[in-house]
């Protein structure tokens, strides 16, 4: 309404100016009272104009606010942006199997000798019935000798037995070692586990793939007089190259084993189970949180936002001077009139 009574207003000055002439005739010849006709109609002209600055005003002032939100908040998203790229998040996986790829179980017995090693199911393993003395080995083993990695000058010798495999069958595999004498007050036979029993035969270099996973992996120990329980979860890390890495998770539990031999004896036997824990590979990778096409939309809308906005408000400063010069102009023509 405001725009169509100013392009009326524009379109007809003439009339308007005749207008004015015969009002201010008829009032010179006809004497009114001080404040009636000549003074009403300017007073309530000057405060609608005055309503309508004042509105143009308080909009302005609302749009350069929001313009300056909108500005804000380009920043903040580029900046979020950015520091979601330095500190990915890591995200865990888990993925269900129902057979496991047989993993390595490399000792280093020293001066033990192996006794027995079988495979059991569910859990159950029955009594020993001859401990301390030679049993069947059921398990798939191989002997390496090869130079120590971290000082390549000691040769070290490895038992590699094949892990269990069958998860769902609760497969388990029990070794028992035995030692005729030690120099130590204690004893343990180290160990560590590597992901696939099956890379290790099919390796041409055995002695090489040995000595990487001496380097790579972690190893442990397992100590005399106890029956040791290895409850074994892989885990796989997928790094920033593509490349992956597997490493082992363990529980272990032990439980001391009352010798009833006959016969006190002054050798030592160690006992020791491994299992999986669950049927679950656990993946472990970094993620980038920030989605580069979420933020593009995001910037699209803000600087669309930005650009509407300083439309509108060089169109509403446009219309305030157009206004003002309107009144400006009114002002000296009525001046002109009366002088």
């Amino acid at each position: 309404q405001l725009s169509e009574d100013v392009e009326r207003v524009s379109e007809n000055p003439t009339e308007e100016r005749e207008g004015e002439m015969g009002v201010h005739e008829d009032s010179s010849s006809v004497i009114l009272p001080d404040g009636e006709l000549g003074t009403t109609t300017p007073s309530l002209r000057f405060s609608k104009t005055c309503l309508k600055n004042v509105f143009s005003v308080i909009l302005l002032f609302i749009y350069l606010l929001l313009m300056a939100v909108a500005v804000f908040l380009v920043y903040q998203t580029i900046s979020d942006f950015r520091e979601k790229l330095k500190h990915p998040v890591m995200s865990v996986t888990y993925k269900e199997v129902s057979l496991y790829d047989a993993p390595g179980i490399a000792f280093y017995p020293g001066k033990a000798r192996l006794l027995s090693c079988k495979h059991h199911y569910y859990d159950h393993i029955p009594p020993l019935i001859n401990p301390g003395q030679p049993g069947d080995i059921e398990c798939t083993t191989q002997r390496i000798n090869y130079t120590d990695p971290f000082t390549n000058q000691t040769m070290k010798y490895a038992l590699v037995v094949q892990g269990p495999r069958d998860v769902k069958k609760r497969e388990l595999v029990f070794l028992q070692f035995h030692l005729n004498e030690t120099d130590q007050d204690f004893s343990a036979i180290d160990y560590l586990l590597f992901s696939s029993f099956q890379e290790f035969v099919s390796s041409p270099e055995k002695a090489k793939f040995m000595k990487d996973c001496e380097s790579s992996y972690s190893s442990w120990k397992f100590s005399a007089g106890f029956r040791t329980w290895v409850k074994m979860s892989l885990v796989k890390t997928k790094e920033e190259d593509g490349s992956e890495t597997v490493e082992f998770k363990q529980e272990t539990s032990v439980v001391n084993y009352i010798d009833q031999r006959t016969k006190p004896r002054s050798d030592q036997l160690f006992f020791v189970v491994f299992e999986w824990k669950d049927p679950f590979i656990q993946t472990v990778q970094d993620i980038i949180t920030a989605n580069p096409w979420n933020m593009i939309a995001l910037l699209c809308g803000i600087f669309l936002a930005l650009f509407k906005a300083a439309d509108f408000a060089k169109l509403s400063v446009k219309w305030m001077i157009k206004i003002r010069r309107r009144h400006l102009k009114r002002t000296r023509q009525v001046t002109n009139h009366i002088s």
